[in-house]
């Protein structure tokens, strides 16, 4: 008997694997994709090597911000502004001290026709987002503009001067 069994019964198939078929649909759809990617990426890249030298006006802006490296300070109340680095798209590295260290929130540099102009935000105690706005001034080396004081809500005109 058992050998009866055994002869009926037939060994199980291996399971196949099925391969799924990709429908045209799909194939254009991840073709699309590629073609868009490298499009975007090309773009990218070419827009990433225009160079100062190709572009003059990015060149004397660049140099005119730097120029606003260093110390500066206020002389009617002795506060120090320090702007470490600036990147070739304005945001500097900035410090503000009172006379410790107050935290600088976002510093930028920008040029506005001809003026160079700087935006400095604080955010620390008892500086909940105060601001300077502040325009350069090449003749006397100076940056003059708005203090505005936000816990008092108030503005006030500033000078700051190089430190030698």
């Amino acid at each position: 008997m058992s050998k009866r069994r055994n002869k009926k019964r037939q060994p199980k198939p291996l399971a196949q694997t099925v391969k799924p078929k990709l429908s045209r649909a799909t194939i254009i759809f991840l073709a699309s994709v590629v073609v868009v990617s490298l499009g975007f990426w090309w773009w990218a890249s070419q827009s990433a090597d225009i160079s100062s030298a190709e572009n003059p006006t990015a060149a004397t802006s660049n140099s005119e911000l730097q120029k606003l490296k260093g110390r500066w300070r206020r002389p009617d109340g002795g506060y120090i502004m320090e702007f470490k680095s600036i990147a070739p798209n304005g945001s500097m590295d900035a410090a503000y001290f009172n006379p410790r260290s107050i935290h600088v929130a976002r510093a930028e540099a920008s040029r506005d026709r001809d003026a160079t102009k700087v935006f400095i935000e604080l955010r620390d105690v008892n500086y909940p987002g105060s601001t300077y706005t502040l325009t350069y001034e090449p003749v006397n080396d100076q940056l003059k503009g708005i203090y505005y004081q936000a816990v008092e809500r108030q503005r006030f005109e500033v000078i700051f001067e190089r430190v030698q």
